[in-house]
């Protein structure tokens, strides 16, 4: 009920503030810019910096997400886990088709280490098994969001202890794989 306010809020705001804006000049556009102001509120609610919000897009989808709860083999608003929530952001934000589990879908990426990560990129955990067992998508700042079994839709630190211990890559959808399933 509050997210459903704080976001008519702004959408609110944002509208009133894009009308005010085109009678100004190109200068007061750019603070005023409903984007920037989404951003700017994103990076607010979610813990991450401005400047690391750049996919507006991206950040709404999420916040829509945020509090569903965690049902294994789930994809819907009434239950959904790590893997069909990362499906879904990259269907719906990005536009790139994924394969339905963490470990499928780590066949897809170019591995990299947690320094390396972007905005969209991926996270990988190996959480008390040898094999890839948890995915979430890097927001930046070492926050990340996903689907947790225990918690539902969050936002996580990759520094939290529980996630640093079983952090395992980060990853980066191949550009081959982005066409191969187009193609198909």
């Amino acid at each position: 009920m509050i997210k459903k306010f704080l976001f008519s809020s702004l959408v609110t705001l944002c509208s009133f503030t894009a009308l005010n804006a085109q009678t100004k000049t190109k200068e007061t556009n750019k603070l005023a810019d409903p984007d920037n102001l989404a951003s700017q509120y994103f990076s607010q609610v979610m813990g991450v910096a401005v400047d690391a919000t750049s996919n507006v897009k991206l950040y709404k989808f999420i916040y829509e997400w945020i509090g569903t709860p965690y049902r294994f083999g789930g994809n819907t608003q009434k239950g959904i886990d790590c893997s069909a929530f990362t499906k879904a952001i990259y269907d719906k934000v990005f536009n790139t088709t994924l394969l339905r589990n963490s470990r499928d879908i780590f066949s897809m990426v170019d591995p990299l280490p947690k320094d390396e990560l972007k905005e969209g990129d991926l996270v990988f955990f190996k959480i008390k098994s040898k094999s890839i067992t948890h995915i979430g998508i890097y927001l930046g700042d070492n926050r990340f969001a996903h689907a947790s079994s225990s918690r539902g839709v969050v936002i996580s630190n990759l520094n939290e202890p529980y996630y640093s211990r079983f952090f395992y890559k980060g990853g980066r959808i191949l550009e081959s794989g982005k066409k191969d399933l187009i193609e198909e």
